[in-house]
């Protein structure tokens, strides 16, 4: 007979700065059914976060994580998805003791998440769509994209000169101090033209 995990509740609590205390938190994670709180004092903007990544690591189907507040979990929208993917993905669910609309073991939770990520979603493709019409635009004024060339136009027309009288791409390549694909590029560029 196979025994099922039981479910477990953990607390995540962060404080920015080391003087600031974790006591409070600590209190109101464990009154709202936490067994193990998983304590920081680190900034949210950190790029690890080790307490956090231990807890993400032992969670399971059937457990929850528990905060205080969201602000306490995530440092944005884009941050607080990624961890809520995280823990979906162990099969644990996730609630927020201030946000109540933040509660995945509920309906209304599951879908105020899911809207959330969609927006964050749209708010991406807008982003992007921007940024593709941006270029475009740029690209129709004649702007170059890209890093700048290696040789000046007028460099590049003596290439085409020195390659018309026979000299081989790396005696010109050695010369302008490129390499030779690069006047082979060139040569390319101007044959194509």
């Amino acid at each position: 007979m196979l025994k099922m995990k039981a479910m477990t509740i953990y607390g995540y609590a962060r404080v920015s700065s080391p003087d600031q205390t974790l006591v409070s938190q600590d209190a109101e994670l464990h009154k709202a059914g936490a067994v193990k709180v998983y304590r920081e004092k680190i900034s949210g903007v950190a790029a690890r976060r080790p307490q956090l990544e231990k807890l993400l690591h032992i969670i399971g189907p059937g457990d929850v994580v528990l905060v205080t507040r969201l602000d306490r979990l995530a440092r944005s929208t884009r941050d607080l998805l990624n961890i809520l993917d995280k823990i979906g993905k162990a099969g644990a669910q996730f609630k927020s003791l201030r946000e109540t609309w933040a509660d995945t073991t509920t309906p209304v939770g599951k879908l105020m998440i899911t809207i959330i990520g969609g927006i964050a979603e749209f708010e991406r493709e807008l982003i992007r769509a921007r940024t593709g019409d941006g270029i475009r635009r740029a690209k129709a004024a004649g702007v170059h994209m890209g890093r700048p060339p290696k040789l000046t136009k007028h460099q590049q027309r003596e290439v085409l000169a020195r390659l018309d009288r026979g000299e081989t791409l790396t005696e010109i390549a050695r010369s302008y101090a490129v390499s030779h694909m690069t006047i082979s590029r060139i040569k390319a560029q101007y044959a194509a033209a």
